[in-house]
């Protein structure tokens, strides 16, 4: 199965962004979508608050005319900032009063938000989840069913 470019792009892009500390989850150009959009935020206009999945007047337009920003629709993008978010342990929306985590920058945090985002990134392409190792793992009969490959 070949994977769509869209979904190469953006791992591409969350994977160096994570592994250069360029990845934080408090900035709207290094975010998970910051980094998808090439680090511009240009995205923000799309939704009212940033964790929210409402759509701006903006963002409504762009989504019923179809718009793609990066491969992604303003929903999308929206859904993937959230996840990211949540996988960091945010409370949503984001406010000044909801809850953060104390080091956004920590690198565990960051990888349980990017596990959740690049599931989803799979779903939105109708792709196997590129992160879920567990048919290593599954038996028959105390054999394993797949065979680790490289």
């Amino acid at each position: 199965m070949k994977t769509p470019k869209r979904l190469e792009h953006a791992i591409t892009k969350l994977y160096n962004a994570f592994h250069s500390g360029e990845l934080h989850p408090d900035c709207c150009i290094q975010c998970a979508v910051g980094n998808i959009c090439d680090n511009t935020d240009t995205w923000k206009l799309l939704t009212e608050s940033h964790g929210s999945l409402k759509l701006s007047y903006l963002g409504t337009l762009n989504q019923n005319f179809g718009r793609k920003v990066f491969g992604y629709t303003p929903i999308e993008l929206l859904n993937i900032e959230a996840t990211f978010l949540k996988g960091c342990g945010y409370a949503l929306p984001l406010t000044k009063t909801s809850y953060k985590p104390i080091n956004p920058k920590d690198k565990n945090l960051q990888f349980n938000g990017l596990c959740l985002v690049v599931a989803l990134l799979c779903k939105l392409d109708n792709m196997p989840n590129v992160m879920d190792f567990s048919k290593l793992f599954e038996m028959e009969n105390n054999i394993p069913k797949h065979e680790l490959q490289f």
